[in-house]
């Protein structure tokens, strides 16, 4: 009697092993797969940290100062080099 319980449990523990098998090879559904990757990014979006609009506005006031400065040091330097190279010139050409 202990034998065919053994066996039993056996052939059911076979046939479960088949079942997750089968799950297992089974294709994820088109349209559970998008809706498990919007789901997923709702979730990461959740995480991020949004900065305040105070700092957005001082963060672009020091970019927009930068961009200032960075300007005119450009244009000063083009227009010295631009003198330089006319001084070069007009040396050559006397």
């Amino acid at each position: 009697m202990a034998e065919k319980e053994v066996g039993a449990k056996a052939e059911q523990k076979a046939k479960d092993t088949k079942k997750t098998d089968n799950k297992k090879n089974k294709k994820p559904n088109v349209f559970s797969t998008i809706a498990k990757y919007f789901r997923e990014c709702k979730a990461e979006i959740k995480k991020i940290t949004w900065p305040t609009p105070k700092s957005v506005f001082k963060n672009c006031g020091i970019v927009l100062v930068i961009i200032i400065v960075m300007g005119l040091l450009i244009f000063g330097l083009d227009r010295g080099l631009f003198a330089l190279l006319n001084l070069v010139m007009e040396t050559s050409a006397g």
